[in-house]
């Protein structure tokens, strides 16, 4: 491929040497380096890319994107100056793989909970209303029926673009995505063209990233400023920052709402655990998905499915039929009636959701028994919180340890426990361990009982140490569950 055909749209604040060459690959991984390989220079958290310039040279690159020009500089090689690395590498990536998402009407999906359920029934209904469809989310990553597995919520843009291009050549003619605030700060969705961007709630997360709220807000707000006004943004009009979304796009603003006036207006008649009764714009429909917050994510879908031009009964009739994500709100009982739900939430409001689903719908003579923890090298600041709302909404109360990764689990718990009031320490065990903490859960729990077990949901790991080792939290319960039986 010609260098100058992928450079198309990029911003050049300096050129030393030729456009007029060819190149063989695209990285920003020194060692991925080979013959004529563009290498992106970035600037991440852990490692300058920089530092790496004259090793790639060795290894081949001939043409280096960088924000700072070397120095020394080899005469045979192609030095290409911007003022952003990882913009550079959005607008390449996607040039370099013919501008895939220009050939699929692509649906970004952003918030900080409901992404995952929005994206997977999406996808879901569209294949129900037989399109060839893509995915990209946090459980997995499809193309019609082949999955792939994900590694990141939002991969990078070699990936991302790699995985648009198998789309298009699928036959897809549309995917739906996850876009999180970590791939918009650091522009891994740059060069991408979206058909419309759907806004679900935002709460407390990720300030170990993003610092302050303020910041958390605004790079998902950027994601909907940069929307074109051929796109369409969605958002929910009850969440007191969804309004704020729509400030300054460009795009068609539209919006979906439980309790205020919305374009898609939803009303629950009746929540309970063998699903939902909304009424939907009128029409009343039982759908297999629980819980106020899952109200909130069917309007959402069908909101999207309205605007991407589909009939509307179709649409609700399909809808009825789908079931959501996995490890989200996934529940398991036993002969005793013993109700275990695994639940990715892993937020202080994610917590509080499934908590107050639970309790809307109990019947109030039985336990809640909540199996909690928090995963190392995250943002410390939500761990007593996410505590102290398991125990106020619970009748009693594990904690536990999550993906601990590099951080030893117990500190992790005394900062859990530092959120425990003195009137919730009685109610309040801590054990470590978690397939044991699951396990006393199961002990505790009497017919009728319900058990949640929070923060993991899907993932079928536990990662202590840079290591994977496998854990299943569904495997677990399910196990435990049948052996009281």
């Amino acid at each position: 491929m010609q260098l100058q055909d992928v450079l198309y749209g990029v911003a050049i604040t300096n050129l030393v040497g030729s456009t007029n060459r060819e190149i063989s690959v695209l990285t920003f991984d020194s060692r991925a380096v080979q013959q004529d390989a563009v290498f992106f220079a970035v600037k991440g958290t852990l490692s300058d890319g920089h530092q790496f310039i004259g090793q790639t040279i060795t290894a081949g690159a001939s043409v280096i994107i960088c924000e700072d020009l070397p120095e020394e500089r080899d005469a045979a090689v192609t030095y290409i100056e911007v003022e952003n690395t990882n913009i550079a590498l959005g607008i390449m990536a996607a040039n370099y793989y013919g501008n895939p998402s220009a050939s699929l009407k692509l649906v970004g999906i952003t918030g900080t909970n409901g992404k995952t359920t929005i994206a997977t029934i999406l996808f879901k209904l569209f294949r129900s209303l037989g399109f060839d469809a893509g995915m990209i989310s946090t459980v997995q990553n499809q193309i019609n029926e082949k999955i792939i597995p994900a590694t990141h919520t939002t991969p990078n843009p070699l990936a991302l673009n790699l995985l648009l291009r198998q789309m298009v050549e699928a036959g897809c003619g549309y995917c739906f995505m996850e876009v999180s605030s970590h791939s918009i700060v650091q522009h891994r969705i740059e060069g991408l063209t979206f058909v419309g961007g759907v806004f679900s709630n935002i709460t407390h997360d990720h300030l170990d990233f993003h610092k302050t709220f303020d910041n958390y807000i605004k790079a998902k707000k950027a994601f909907f400023d940069d929307l074109p006004k051929t796109a369409f943004a969605l958002t929910n009009a009850d969440d007191k920052n969804g309004m704020v979304m729509l400030q300054n796009t460009k795009a068609n603003k539209k919006t979906y709402a439980l309790k205020q006036l919305a374009d898609f207006k939803g009303r629950i008649i009746e929540n309970r655990f063998s699903g939902l009764n909304l009424e939907v714009d009128e029409v009343d429909v039982f759908f297999k998905l629980v819980g106020s917050f899952n109200a909130y994510n069917l309007l959402a879908v069908y909101g999207t499915a309205m605007l991407l031009e589909q009939d509307k009964l179709t649409v609700l009739t399909l809808l009825s039929n789908l079931s959501g994500a996995e490890g989200r709100f996934d529940y398991v009982s036993n002969s005793k009636q013993i109700i275990g739900i695994v639940d990715y939430a892993h937020t202080p409001d994610a917590v509080q959701n499934v908590l107050s689903t639970i309790h809307d719908i109990r019947k109030g003579t039985e336990q809640v028994i909540t199996v909690l923890g928090c995963g190392g090298d995250r943002d410390k600041t939500k761990r007593p919180v996410m505590a102290q709302v398991a125990c106020d909404w619970s009748d009693k109360v594990i904690l536990t340890s999550d993906n601990p990764r590099t951080e030893d689990p117990n500190e992790i718990l005394k900062e859990m426990e530092a959120g425990v009031s003195p009137t919730n320490k009685r109610k309040t065990l801590t054990i470590a361990d978690r397939r044991e903490a699951i396990k006393t859960a199961c002990h505790l729990a009497r017919p009728g009982d319900i058990i949640l077990i929070a923060g993991k949901g899907h993932e079928k790991y536990q990662e202590i140490n840079g290591i994977r080792h496998h854990f299943d939290d569904k495997e677990v319960l399910t196990e435990q569950l049948n052996l009281l039986s």
